[in-house]
């Protein structure tokens, strides 16, 4: 993946997070809450966050010690 991509990927991955933010908040305020599904909404959530940091590390030039 060339740069532009890495970084549009980046964006896709972020709304996404943000979705899955405001579907979590909703779904926690809701009585009787599905506790498994709020669960797999919150792992979703999590690797998404580590896969935007594998993306972001990719556009960081290594920096020689």
């Amino acid at each position: 993946m060339d740069e532009e991509q890495i970084k549009l990927r980046i964006v896709e991955l972020q709304t996404e997070h943000r979705d899955l933010d405001d579907a979590i908040e909703r779904l926690s305020q809701q009585p009787g809450v599905d506790e498994l599904r709020l669960r797999r909404l919150k792992k979703r959530r999590l690797m998404l966050r580590d896969c935007i940091a594998r993306l972001q590390m990719e556009l960081v030039p290594d920096i020689p010690a």
